[in-house]
């Protein structure tokens, strides 16, 4: 069984919101729907990248890793140096 980690990113602000999940698509529909507390006042979002990894503990520990920069630049060069999106 996969997990993902994955970034969103805000259409409305330019915002990035990093999360994991199991059930990607479900958990972007509930995004896009505006169903997760932390991210419905900035619809719409768009999936910006995602990565597969093979159990929980390995994508939360890349959630919390990415999370943890500090400058929006390393999660941009993190973007655009991803062949996923």
């Amino acid at each position: 069984m996969e997990y993902y980690v994955y970034i969103l990113k805000s259409d409305l602000n330019g915002s990035y919101y990093i999360g994991s999940t199991q059930d990607i698509e479900k958990r972007l529909d509930l995004h896009r729907n505006g169903m997760v507390t932390s991210t419905k006042r900035y619809l719409p979002w768009r999936l910006v990248y995602k990565a597969e990894y093979p159990n929980l503990s390995d994508a939360r520990k890349r959630e919390l890793q990415i999370k943890s920069w500090k400058k929006r630049e390393a999660i941009e060069n993190l973007i655009n140096n991803a062949a996923m999106v």
